[in-house]
């Protein structure tokens, strides 16, 4: 719960950062005219609604399990999380090439160039702070495992989106900025659509990335490997266990696992010795891993399970 909250501080802060930034770049794209500028409008639009749909993925994620969704609803987030993903590839990169590709082809002088530097500017700090927000949210997992393991082992996405996201507009708005530059000093209006086309290359590439990851997790990531290790040797250590099999694993949602367990009980034990087994080891699980919201033991010998698996996976 702790790291939902925190997850949710980042997308609170990165919302707030961008309606002021979006605000201030529409303002500075219809002063100025300037196609990157535009690009840049766009670009924290899309962000600000991919906020919004995070903060209700969060919402309907959190709905209690009923008949209908007898493992609950946490997939929902990942579900939003892939069409936020969706709508930084169409509308973000989608608007940017075809602005930038609109603008190489017919170039147009930028008006008033330093009211967009001034707005470049504040767009920095504020996106800046809300990057700050989410880097110290994401930090803890980058030093440990690698920011890039750490973005493929998350099972957050709004965590590792906000951070992405926040990466792209800085980079965006220094290319935008460069981008201006060029048009200037060089009298070349044309780098003006460069600059718009580059952003929309990078938005692409975010939004890629993003996909991939959110679609993994919808169709069913397993959960952390060393929480495996743990369920399965509190298995192993409990009495009456002659054998822990192995351990079937999906994410549900950031802070939700379902889990398969497959073990051997020892052969001298009765079917309400082996229940009291299985009550203990429930309890256990749900003591040390309180994510495992659904945990499922099955009694059965290892040449089975093992034949079971070769057939599953072969």
């Amino acid at each position: 719960m702790a790291t939902e909250s925190s997850s949710k501080t980042a997308v609170y802060a990165a919302l707030f950062g961008n309606v002021l930034v979006a605000v201030t770049k529409i303002g500075a794209a219809a002063w100025t005219g300037s196609s990157a500028m535009t690009s840049e409008a766009v670009h924290s639009l899309v962000d600000t609604t991919n906020e919004i749909l995070l903060l209700y993925g969060y919402r309907r994620a959190s709905r209690s399990p009923d008949e209908s969704h007898p493992l609950g609803y946490g997939r929902e987030l990942y579900f939003w999380s892939f069409i936020v993903a969706l709508l930084i590839f169409a509308l973000g990169a989608g608007v940017s090439l075809y602005q930038g590709i609109l603008h190489v082809a017919a170039p147009e002088p930028i008006e008033s160039p330093i009211v967009s530097f001034v707005v470049l500017g504040l767009s920095f700090l504020f996106e800046g702070g809300s990057w700050l927000v989410a880097l110290r949210r994401f930090s803890s997992d980058g030093q440990r495992f690698g920011y890039y393991q750490a973005f493929v082992r998350s099972k957050d996405p709004p965590a590792f989106m906000v951070l992405l996201e926040d990466s792209a507009a800085l980079v965006g708005i220094a290319i935008a900025a460069a981008a201006t530059a060029a048009a200037v000093l060089l009298r070349q209006p044309v780098w003006d659509g460069i600059g718009s086309i580059m952003i929309g290359i990078l938005l692409a590439i975010v939004s890629i990335g993003l996909a991939r990851e959110s679609k993994s997790l919808l169709i069913g990531e397993p959960a952390d490997p060393e929480l495996a290790r743990s369920v399965l040797d509190i298995a192993r250590r409990s009495p009456g266990v002659l054998r822990a099999n192995g351990l079937l694993t999906v994410q549900l949602s950031p802070a939700e696992i379902v889990a398969a367990l497959s073990i051997e009980f020892a052969d001298d034990k009765r079917a309400d010795d082996i229940e009291r087994c299985v009550v203990s080891i429930e309890t256990e699980i749900r003591k040390r891993h309180p994510s495992v919201a659904a945990l499922f033991i099955k009694p059965q010998t290892d040449a089975r399970y093992r034949a079971v698996r070769a057939r599953r996976y072969g």
